[in-house]
């Protein structure tokens, strides 16, 4: 009898003892650390990332008054005018084409403020920019905003878009209290802006050049050259399949697909990918809001450059360098540019430079003239063959080029810019008389 005790203890005790176990097994919760979800490939910013603001700017305004037109491309004040505009609400935005007689006369009328961009504008994402009310804006491009100033009544005050290539006009409307503000604040104290004349190319077109002739700053920088790794982190899909071979003075980064080519005697980079489909035609907004995307992924806004161009049949895209003081940099190969081709789902070819200008040498500035906009316009008027039905621009800007005396350093030149038949042009002091450094 002790003996079948004993086995009914020791079976009860077994029997508690695993309901114990069970139970912690159903209600145990392991302390996990928590573990951080992480992409294989770090992505890689070479500078900061950019707001739309600051990719598609103006480069210039006019302001037309009674006959006498006054402006300037300076950063800051043209910032300001952005400012301002950015603090309006725009209202019942359509069509106005049709009841425009001749655009250019509409844009230049007096009374008129004229902000223009130096590229066709998408306004879908210039919306980011300005508070433009309603849900059905239409969708259109422009290169010109209009602010007509003299519509300061008790009125709603009018406000146009246009674009000069496509010949089209959009009215929008501001409030009286913005406008009366902008003449306030802008207008009223144009007078005291450089001085701009008018010269009549076509129905369609009319330049507006200074008048006087213009101080501007030689400048030259040591340039800072940018690391090729991490451009192959930032563009090929995954940069631990990518080979790397070096002759001479070119880098060639390759996947079974793309190559990144880096020559460091042009401090150009090209990147090609042959396999992206680009037989496809994208709208406006979408070709010119991916490319901007597309740089600011890799933080590739190393310096001042602003959107220029756009074509969708080509599915191209330009942003070209400026100076801090708002004026445009040229180079023969394309050294002051950021150009991009784009297929129907990724990018086909991407070309800018491997180098900053981060270091300027500010001892070695120097000051010097460039001449009016008349003296300018004589000459190429003088020229064999012009035509000047195919001028379309001109504009004082800055020749990007090697230092003669020390290869090392960078120098922007001012000089004078013409877009004749679509293409930019330089007009050298050389050509206006053979004076490097100024006029007599």
């Amino acid at each position: 009898m002790r003996y079948e005790n004993i086995k009914s203890v020791i079976l009860t005790i077994l029997v508690l003892v695993s309901i114990l176990l069970t139970w912690n097994l159903w209600t145990y919760q392991p302390n996990y650390d928590t573990i951080e979800n992480r992409p294989f490939v770090e992505s890689v910013t070479l500078s900061d990332a950019k707001e739309i603001d600051k990719i598609i700017r103006p480069d210039r305004i006019l302001y037309h008054m009674k006959n006498e037109h006054y402006g300037t491309n300076n950063t800051q004040k043209l910032d300001a005018v952005i400012k301002e505009l950015t603090k309006w609400t725009f209202f019942d935005v359509k069509n106005y084409t049709e009841k425009v007689e001749n655009i250019d006369d509409l844009i230049h009328l007096t009374g008129n403020a004229e902000i223009i961009f130096p590229g066709e504008v998408p306004i879908e994402l210039y919306r980011r920019v300005l508070n433009i009310e309603g849900k059905k804006v239409p969708s259109f491009n422009f290169n010109r905003i209009i602010i007509s100033v003299d519509n300061s009544g008790g009125e709603n005050g009018v406000v146009y878009f246009v674009s000069t290539e496509n010949q089209e006009v959009y009215i929008s409307h501001i409030s009286p209290a913005n406008l009366s503000e902008f003449n306030r604040n802008f207008y009223k104290k144009a007078y005291q802006l450089p001085r701009y004349f008018a010269y009549k190319l076509s129905e369609e077109t009319t330049l507006f050049l200074p008048e006087s002739e213009k101080e501007m700053l030689i400048y030259k920088f040591l340039p800072v050259t940018l690391n090729s790794e991490e451009f192959k982190e930032a563009l090929f899909r995954d940069p631990s399949f990518v080979q790397k071979n070096t002759t001479g003075q070119i880098e060639e980064f390759t996947n079974d697909s793309s190559k990144m080519t880096v020559d460091s005697d042009s401090n150009i980079l090209s990147y090609v990918n042959p396999t992206a489909d680009d037989d496809y035609v994208e709208d406006s907004y979408e070709l010119v809001k991916r490319s901007i995307d597309f740089v600011n992924e890799h933080g590739g806004w190393t310096d001042s450059y602003r959107y220029v161009y756009k074509n969708e049949y080509s599915a191209i895209t330009i942003f070209r360098l400026y100076t801090d003081d708002g004026y445009p940099v040229f180079h023969d190969h394309g050294l002051s540019e950021i150009t991009e081709v784009w297929g129907r789902n990724e990018i086909c070819q991407y070309k800018r430079p491997n180098i900053s200008l981060e270091l300027p040498l500010t001892t070695e500035m120097q000051t010097v003239k460039r001449p009016s906009g008349h003296k300018v316009l004589e000459f190429l008027k003088n020229q064999r063959n012009f035509k000047s039905e195919l001028l379309e621009d001109m504009v004082l800007g800055y020749r990007m080029d090697r230092d003669s005396k020390d290869n090392r350093l960078i120098v922007l030149e001012p000089a004078w810019f013409y877009r004749y038949d679509g293409t930019w042009r330089q007009i050298t002091m050389e050509d206006l008389g053979g004076l490097k450094h100024g006029l007599e």
